[in-house]
Order: structure tokens, then C-alpha cells, then sequence
């Protein structure tokens, strides 16, 4: 999981993206802000319609931390215990979501930004 910084119709959002060990993108959202509720949101949303994972990898945002943070400690808390989310912040393990970033920036500078 990770999050980059891109032009929509003339305005600076964040992209938030999720994508398997194989790289193919299981999720993506879009916010104004780079904050605990966005990512809370994202998150949310990607579980949502992927289910809950084993591992997230993500980077030293403490946004991301503190939402990963409070969704295992609900699910402590549920009894779920064993559904527990392993958080990893090791740097190049991340190599992955960021490939996909280049594909997503690369089209976004042939087409001067999205235009919708």
C-alpha cells in the first residue's frame, strides 16, 4: 500500500493504491488530504471489497500506521486474534506499489493531468 501525490482536472490529490504480491492493483482512492481519516477511509474501502489481508506493507507514515494500529486492535478485541494484520515498513519491500505508481505518473505527464 502506498499513496503519491497527482494532478485531476487541474487540482492535487493523493492516490492511495493497493496492489498483491503479484502487482495488480486490488484498490485504489483518491482524497484531498493525507491523513489518519484518508487512510482510514482507503483502508475501509479496500477490505472491503478484498477482504481482510494477511501482511500489509507499507512506508513510514504514521497515518497508515495508526490505522492499521486501531483496525488490529479491533480486531483483538472481537476475539479475532488470528486475523490479525502483520504490518511491515521495511523500505524495499514497498518496490512493488511504487512500479505501479510509475505506470499511473507516466500517463498523467502524457496527458498534462487527468482530466476527469
Amino acid at each position: 500500500m502506498d499513496e503519491t501525490y497527482i494532478k485531476i482536472k487541474g487540482k492535487w490529490v493523493y492516490y492511495y493504491c493497493a496492489v498483491d504480491k503479484h502487482g495488480a492493483i486490488i484498490d485504489f482512492y483518491l482524497s484531498e488530504h493525507r491523513d489518519e481519516p484518508a487512510a482510514r477511509a482507503f483502508f475501509e474501502k479496500a477490505i472491503g471489497s478484498s477482504g481482510l489481508p494477511d501482511k500489509v506493507v507499507i512506508d513510514q507514515s504514521g497515518s497508515n500506521i495508526a490505522v492499521l494500529d486501531t483496525i488490529n486492535v479491533r480486531l483483538w478485541l472481537s476475539g479475532y486474534m488470528l486475523s490479525m494484520i502483520e504490518v511491515l515498513t521495511v523500505k524495499y519491500l514497498n518496490n512493488i506499489v511504487e512500479q505501479s505508481h510509475r505506470k499511473v505518473k507516466g500517463k498523467m505527464h502524457q496527458c498534462l493531468g487527468w482530466k476527469s
